[in-house]
C-alpha cells in the first residue's frame, strides 16, 4: 500500500514536533528559579509574562532564555518574596529601564504620537504634491514676431 506523500510529510511533521516540544519546555522552565510558594510564583510568572526581553524584543522575559531575562526573572521573584505589589515591582522595572520594558506600554502623548506620525507624514506629502500641482504655472511666453525674430537674428549674428 502506498501512502501519500502530504500523508507522510504531515506525519514527519508531527514527529518532529512531539520531539522538538520537551527541548522547548526545558528552555523555559529552571527548577532553580522557581520560587517554593506556588502562589507566589505564580504571580512571578503573570509579571514576567507582561515585561519584555531586553535582548530578544518580541518575548516576554518568562519565554526568554537569555541571560538578561534570567536575571530579570531573578529580579521579579525578589521582589515578590519581599511581599511588593505586582504595580510596586513593574514600577520598579519602568524606573530602571523605561517603559520599552513592557510588553503592552500604557497609551500615552509620546505613544499616540509614534502611532500618528506616519499617517501625519503620508497627508502632510500629499498636500505638499497636492499644493505644487495645483498651484497656477507661470503662463508660456508668446511666439516671437517677425520683427523681433530679425532683431534676435541680427543680434546673435556673429561678426
Amino acid at each position: 500500500m502506498k501512502t501519500h506523500p502530504l500523508r507522510r510529510g504531515g506525519l514527519i511533521a508531527l514527529l518532529a514536533c512531539l520531539f522538538f516540544a520537551p527541548l522547548v519546555a526545558l528552555a523555559v522552565d529552571d527548577p532553580s528559579e522557581m520560587l517554593p510558594d506556588p502562589a507566589q510564583e505564580q504571580r512571578a510568572e503573570a509579571i514576567g509574562a507582561q515585561l519584555r526581553c531586553l535582548v530578544c524584543q518580541n518575548e516576554s522575559i518568562e519565554d526568554s532564555s537569555a541571560d538578561l531575562a534570567r536575571d530579570l526573572r531573578h529580579v521579579v521573584r525578589e521582589h515578590v518574596t519581599k511581599g511588593e505589589s505586582n504595580q510596586q515591582i513593574m514600577d520598579w522595572m519602568v524606573n530602571r529601564y523605561g517603559n520599552f520594558i513592557r510588553l503592552k506600554p500604557p497609551f500615552t502623548i509620546g505613544t499616540l504620537l509614534l502611532w500618528v506620525m506616519p499617517l501625519l507624514a503620508l497627508c502632510i506629502g500629499i498636500g505638499i504634491a497636492w499644493w505644487t500641482f495645483r498651484r497656477p504655472r507661470a503662463p508660456t511666453p508668446p511666439p516671437l514676431s517677425d520683427e523681433e525674430r530679425r532683431r534676435l537674428s541680427d543680434l546673435t549674428e556673429t561678426r
